[in-house]
């Protein structure tokens, strides 16, 4: 019999130059080891959620997530351990406080963080940091939660509102988009998508036509997408973003109700596509 691996998630924190980073590596004197900064996950945590608390519980340091790297997975209490990682930009920096977990928290270039580091499976990460762009600008492409049936719904399609699991999911969706620190939030004007976005926030959410189902438009709805600057979050249907992600990245990629895709931007390019349920 196979058990299913703990979870735990974290990040390679940097500044600096993002051709020469620093990379925030910490100490933790249970275990007299160093390691970047990581934890497990609360129950119902989603792991980019878990990520961003995990660094600044540890670290002090608020971060904006960018690509993934490879998800690390070493043995645990007689099983096995997984921990996904991404690259984090620090965007606050307050003074860190030694604690019981971690009592000491080192800024050093990649090549000191490989021979400070207590664990072979952290050593993959220093090199998958630079395998892509460390500056990249996080663009959210969201499918609405579900919604009941399509079909069972009486009056206007686009005043159908979440089910009670679309609600729950539009709770994680709050709970993981503040990783991104989105500056923009656009969606398709149907209640549903709306509704997806407002526990995060409820004001700020321009409506948008031409990402709904009727009003899309194989040109003018990826134009417009592309032109949105600075972090972003986009709520659409499942008619509509296979098109706006092959569009914009050149990938296949199918959502599920209430999942998202992450694409990570460098000027007009898609430098990585990342894809979560939720």
């Amino acid at each position: 019999m196979t058990t299913d691996p703990l979870r735990a998630a974290g990040a390679v924190v940097w500044r600096g130059d993002p051709s020469a980073p620093e990379v925030a590596v910490v100490h933790r004197p249970r275990y007299a080891d160093w390691t970047f900064p990581k934890g497990k996950l609360r129950l119902g945590e989603h792991p980019i959620a878990a990520a961003v608390r995990e660094v600044r519980e540890e670290t002090g340091l608020g971060v904006v997530l960018g690509r993934a790297l490879p998800s690390v997975h070493y043995p645990s209490r007689g099983g096995s351990k997984r921990v996904d990682y991404w690259t984090a930009r620090v965007v606050e920096e307050d003074a860190f406080v030694p604690g019981e977990e971690v009592d000491e928290l080192r800024w050093v270039p990649l090549d000191e963080a490989r021979s400070l580091l207590s664990y072979a499976w952290d050593a993959v990460l220093p090199n998958a940091l630079l395998a892509g762009p460390l500056d990249t600008v996080p663009l959210v492409l969201l499918r609405h939660g579900t919604a009941g049936s399509r079909h069972e719904w009486r009056g206007d399609d686009a005043l159908r509102p979440l089910d009670a699991g679309g609600v729950a999911q539009a709770a994680t969706v709050a709970a993981v988009l503040p990783a991104y620190r989105p500056r923009t939030l656009l969606s398709s004007p149907s209640r549903r998508c709306v509704q997806t976005l407002e526990r995060f926030r409820s004001d700020g959410i321009r409506l948008e036509p031409l990402l709904s189902e009727e009003l899309q438009d194989p040109v003018l709805t990826p134009e417009l997408v592309a032109g949105l600057r600075g972090p972003a979050v986009v709520c659409s249907h499942g008619k509509v973003l296979p098109d706006l992600i092959r569009a914009l990245s050149g990938e296949e990629v199918h959502l599920d109700k209430g999942a998202f895709a992450v694409l990570h931007r460098t000027g007009d390019r898609v430098a990585a596509v990342e894809t979560h349920t939720t």
